[in-house]
């Protein structure tokens, strides 16, 4: 992690005091010989002690100098006292993360704790200012969306530095390939597989998979794609994809579904990342006087709850939004409080409605 000057005055400190090299008790060299010993100015030294003072690694005497506090029992009681829990997903108000946050908050509220949540757009940026937060103010444990999971982890500092503090995290939704931090999602690639096999089995043979790469979700959810027409070799070349990152605009992708489903022979079926994707190419797909389910079947990911109320009711994939909140909060708290836990990978259902049928 790149560190500002009294962020390294102060982390060289704190790792000087939780070594021993400094004793509890022990008098801290004076502002002058720690301006020498790290070449920098007098305020960046009064930074850095504000901070180790907040954080109750040192306390100061008037005119007497700084001093090494019991850091280890007041770090301890302030964790204890605050009872928070930070909650970082990728969006907060939006798609199905209230259920999710909601879950959570019915269970850590009854056991005292309070939540700091933080959303990140999906944005390494975001997701970095946002663990920076949940670090400053000292939370007693984590829940984490990664961001843009299937690219490379932009962040693996800070969540190093999570896991050196023994700071208690979960992620959920997906996880880092080169992190070993527990975590809860459901198994995207198994119900990806079953509902294009559910297609297929209604008689399509050409799907058009359109698939979000830049996480695990949906990279799993395009394997298990591909999975199912590899069990059919008799058509597994007719399969399409659309592979796009959250970053992109959206238009252009639109665009390209357009030209495949518009032309003769097209595709008779769309498979879509999410459920918000899969709303706005049935939009797509009308604006090209094609009907759904008659002309082209159409299916999600996510039972979103705008799914039922849209006509046709949109086939999806279940996900067990406030469960897994439940569940997080149960098993960070197990974590908190030092019991071992072990992964959990939901087993869903798709789940067939009016915008998927047999195929003539």
């Amino acid at each position: 992690m790149s560190e500002i000057k009294y962020e390294k005055v102060r982390n060289s400190l704190i790792k000087d005091i939780e070594s021993g090299n400094y004793q509890e008790g022990e008098k801290l060299p004076t502002e002058s010989e720690l301006m020498q010993m790290y070449s920098v100015s007098r305020y960046t030294i009064r930074r850095a002690a504000g901070e180790l003072e907040n954080r109750h690694y040192i306390y100061r005497i008037q005119g007497g100098g700084m001093f090494v506090d019991n850091w280890k029992k007041r770090i301890k009681s302030k964790v204890s006292d605050t009872k928070m829990i930070g909650v970082i997903t990728t969006h907060l108000a939006d798609y199905i993360f209230p259920r999710i946050i909601s879950g959570i908050d019915r269970v850590v509220s009854e056991n005292g704790y309070s939540l700091i949540l933080n959303n990140t757009h999906n944005n390494s940026d975001e997701e970095r200012k946002a663990l920076k937060r949940m670090i400053d103010n000292e939370v007693s444990g984590l829940i984490i969306e990664p961001t843009q999971s299937a690219l490379p982890n932009k962040n693996l500092d800070l969540y190093n530095y999570l896991k050196e503090k023994n700071i208690p995290t979960l992620l959920i939704n997906a996880h880092y390939n080169d992190l070993d931090f527990p975590y809860i999602e459901v198994d995207d690639l198994k119900a990806e597989k079953d509902i294009t096999n559910y297609l297929i089995g209604l008689g399509h043979k050409k799907i058009l998979g359109m698939f979000q790469v830049d996480d695990m979700q949906g990279t799993k959810r395009l394997r298990g794609f591909l999975d199912a027409y590899m069990e059919h070799p008799d058509i597994s070349y007719l399969n399409e994809t659309i592979m796009y990152q959250s970053t992109e605009n959206m238009s252009p992708i639109l665009k390209e579904a357009i030209s495949k489903i518009n032309r003769e022979n097209g595709p008779t079926a769309i498979v879509c990342y999410n459920d918000e994707l899969a709303i706005q190419m049935m939009d797509v797909i009308r604006s090209v006087d094609l009907k759904i389910p008659t002309d082209i079947s159409v299916a999600g990911f996510d039972d979103y709850i705008l799914g039922r109320y849209i006509s046709p009711r949109l086939t999806t994939v279940a996900h067990p939004k406030e469960r897994m909140g439940v569940d997080a909060a149960k098993t960070l708290l197990d974590m908190i409080n030092g019991k071992k836990v072990t992964s959990k990978c939901y087993k869903v259902k798709i789940m067939p409605n009016e915008t998927t049928s047999k195929i003539d």
